[in-house]
């Protein structure tokens, strides 16, 4: 067996021990956290601005495999998952809370790597580690991510607020995390049934950040308060775009017509779909965790959205008695259905 050096037991600190090893390595960014770590509750000051908070969580072998994400890369996900529900309200995040839960297979420096992740995204996007929770885990690691933004009232924007004749657009490209992930699966596949068979994974570096090390769209929401527009609704992809977009038109109570065509997918992504045998237009719909901005915008604002770099108009809002359409290569009307991501319904390996 190799012997385990450098390992400090968890044990040997104690919970508030591992609280204040924490806090040594925060940096506050904003003068509007007035207490962070070493509460029971953070104090923000919130003023005239309309505070946002978000909460979500990641549980090993249900939301991530430890076989292929590095702990530091997890820590960074696990805060950018979060933000970018906070981007999707139109607001600007500025504390997190976190609660992790670890069993003894952890050892402290494992705890440093995720947590240097987690920090390392608080610098990236400048909000504060406001605090959060440590716990003991029967098995398994649970991240638990509160985050916190504020807006304006008149700024924030919501999923139910799209209408007829509004355009839809998406940001960047879609897909490309389910083939990655799909890639790691793989890999990961060959690899236990012939260990001595190393993974192969050159060339896909695109692929693979877009899985383990995704941004939150902070660009486009500065990028469209610059340019004076207002989404009317808006949402993140998380559960891939045919879901997302089911739940704008549902709760707006409207219909959509979608463009096959018009749909953004990075060649990396369709060059693997094809290796994969699969549609590439398929990843895009239901593959998930792009966590790209869906949103619509007025009919008046088309020349403007046209000038923005990373953004695609990729069809209409129309009458709820229309239903939720796509257009195909061959001007084909195929329903849109949900078939991404869902946290109650059992995957298939």
């Amino acid at each position: 067996m190799t012997k385990q050096n450098n390992r400090t037991e968890l044990s040997s600190l104690g919970e508030f021990g591992l609280i204040n090893l924490i806090a040594k390595s925060v940096k506050v960014h904003n003068r509007s956290t007035i207490k962070g770590i070493g509460d029971d509750a953070a104090v923000i000051d919130n003023k005239s601005q309309m505070t946002v908070i978000t909460t979500d969580m990641l549980l090993e072998n249900v939301h991530f495999d430890l076989s292929f994400t590095p702990l530091k890369h997890l820590g960074y996900k696990a805060i950018v998952v979060n933000l970018s529900d906070i981007y999707a309200m139109n607001a600007i995040p500025q504390q997190v809370l976190v609660s992790i839960a670890v069993s003894n297979r952890f050892s402290l420096e494992a705890i440093e790597e995720i947590y240097s992740g987690i920090n390392l995204a608080c610098s990236q996007y400048k909000v504060d580690l406001a605090g959060g929770d440590t716990n003991s885990s029967a098995s398994g690691l649970v991240l638990s991510i509160t985050a916190i933004g504020q807006a304006a009232s008149e700024d924030i924007v919501y999923r139910n607020q799209a209408k007829l004749q509004d355009l839809i657009c998406v940001t960047g490209d879609l897909g490309a995390a389910y083939l990655g992930l799909q890639l790691l699966t793989r890999e990961k596949r060959i690899f236990l049934e012939n260990p001595e068979i190393q993974p192969d994974i050159t060339g896909y570096d695109y692929l693979l950040e877009r899985q383990l090390k995704p941004e939150a769209r902070k660009d486009i929401i500065e990028l469209l308060k610059q340019t004076g527009i207002r989404p009317t609704s808006m949402i993140d992809i998380s559960d891939g775009l045919a879901s997302e977009l089911l739940h704008l038109c549902t709760q707006s109570r409207t219909g959509c017509q979608i463009l096959e065509n018009r749909i953004p997918i990075d060649m990396k992504t369709a060059e693997l779909a094809e290796e994969f045998n699969i549609n590439p237009v398929t990843c895009a719909l239901n593959g998930g965790e792009d966590y790209e901005l869906l949103f619509t915008v007025h009919p008046d604002d088309k020349e403007k959205i046209k000038t923005l770099k990373d953004v695609h108009i990729i069809g209409s809002i129309t009458e709820s008695s229309k239903g939720y359409k796509m257009l195909d290569q061959q001007k084909q009307e195929i329903d849109l259905k949900a078939l991404g991501w869902d946290a109650f319904i059992k995957k298939g390996v």
